[in-house]
């Protein structure tokens, strides 16, 4: 049998074994050459519109609205277990008392429970008023609290947020709309200026609590006349909304509010909305508004109206954009 040699390391390497190595190096070589993975078709994230139901789909894939399936879905399950409960008819619950029997008690006792020890020493850690444990912000704005989804997804559909984008609302109330942005946005994407402070208290000790939401942390200030100070200055807004509450400060102030804010709108993506009309704007006439608005580089897109799932309601939207940097 022939051999091969090194004198200097003295290892001897016999022929078969040396043809077998260089096999076993060839097929190797073949696997990775031909048996490479085919290159990845991975979803990428994107933001689209979903076909027949019109449900938008943010960056992550989520969807923000309800479609036509979902719709026709809820019906069959209705149908299918029989319920033809009647329209509009009230039921008393397990303990039938009024609201305002509620919130007697709660200001009696200082509590819901009815505490045995010396009243002194009935209390919580934090205030918290009767009238937010009995619900009664619920009844605040003359139609469903249910109705805020419908705004939410009015908004986050028309203005394509993503969960990254940056939202500021002017008058968040008790966080009837808001509650869905928070939940939707990244931690401190949700910004909000509010006046009234039984509306603020309804937000920190009631509805944030309430719904696993306080990690969120939105950044809600407490302030008037269009003061949007305490925001910073470096924040840029994907979307900047207004539900119901144009139509309760002076036009001045409304020109003022714009005029801060149409700087800390994104260029060309970023929009303002404005519900139920926009009466600033057209009592100064078409051309003189147009001309205002375009000093501030903004401009008016049009009229939209929302459909509500939840009631034979739909709202009006004004909305507007910067066309410039």
């Amino acid at each position: 049998m022939a051999l091969l040699s090194s004198s200097s390391k003295g290892v001897v390497v016999s022929l078969p074994v040396l043809l077998l190595s260089g096999a076993a190096f060839s097929a190797v070589l073949f696997f990775f050459l031909f048996s490479s993975p085919p290159p990845c078709n991975c979803p990428v994230a994107t933001t689209t519109a979903v076909s027949g139901g019109g449900g938008y789909r943010s960056g992550t894939g989520e969807r923000i609205s309800t479609s036509t399936e979902d719709i026709e879905w809820v019906k069959k399950q209705i149908e299918g277990n029989g319920l033809h409960m009647a329209d509009n008819v009230l039921r008393k619950g397990i303990n039938p008392r009024t609201r305002q029997q509620q919130l007697q008690d709660l200001l009696q006792f200082k509590g819901i429970s009815h505490y045995e020890g010396e009243p002194t020493n009935n209390h919580t850690a934090l205030p918290c008023p009767g009238e937010l444990l009995v619900e009664q912000h619920h009844s605040n704005y003359g139609e469903p609290w249910a109705g805020g989804r419908d705004v939410f997804e009015f908004l986050a559909e028309s203005a394509h947020l993503t969960p990254n984008a940056q939202v500021l609302e002017i008058g968040c109330g008790t966080l009837r709309v808001g509650l869905h942005f928070i939940r939707y946005l990244n931690p401190e994407h949700f910004h909000c200026l509010e006046r009234d402070e039984l509306s603020l208290m309804a937000a920190f000790r009631y509805e944030l609590p309430s719904q696993g939401l306080l990690h969120k942390r939105p950044l809600i200030v407490r302030g008037e006349d269009m003061d949007f100070s305490k925001f910073g200055s470096g924040t840029m807004y994907d979307l900047i909304y207004a539900s119901a509450v144009f139509l309760h400060i002076p036009d001045k102030l409304v020109w003022v509010g714009l005029e801060r804010l149409a700087a800390k709108l994104k260029p060309q993506e970023g929009r303002i909305f404005v519900s139920h009309n926009i009466k600033f704007c057209s009592r100064l006439g078409g051309e003189e508004c147009t001309k205002r608005l375009n000093a501030l580089g903004l401009e008016y897109i049009g009229k939209f109206t929302h459909d509500s799932l939840l009631f034979n309601h739909y709202e009006i939207w004004f909305g507007f954009r910067r066309f410039r940097a």
